[in-house]
């Protein structure tokens, strides 16, 4: 198995992920080779918590110019990760 530090690269901190919070709801950026039982696995042992359900989506590189010079953004995959009724991940508590 892959070291879980490695597939959870960092949590995503939006006004969106704040709200899906309060439905405990948490959302990661992952690794791209991920797979939804590598995140559940990972997220159980970094946060030592019980996870109910794992959703995953693909963001596609863009097209961006600066100038005359044409490029891609990166693309990335994120996660949002459903816990058990009444766990929390303390790291996100304000």
């Amino acid at each position: 198995m892959k070291n879980p530090r490695d597939i959870i690269k960092r949590p995503i901190i939006t006004e969106k992920s704040y709200k899906l919070m309060e439905d405990n709801k948490y959302t990661f950026e992952v690794a791209t080779d991920s797979n939804k039982i590598e995140i559940k696995q990972a997220v159980s042992e970094i946060f030592e918590v019980d996870v109910k359900k794992v959703n995953i989506i693909n963001i596609k590189p863009k097209k961006r110019r600066v100038g005359r010079y044409t490029g891609l953004t990166r693309g990335r995959k994120k996660a949002i990760v459903t816990l058990v009724e009444g766990q929390k991940i303390g790291a996100f508590e304000m």
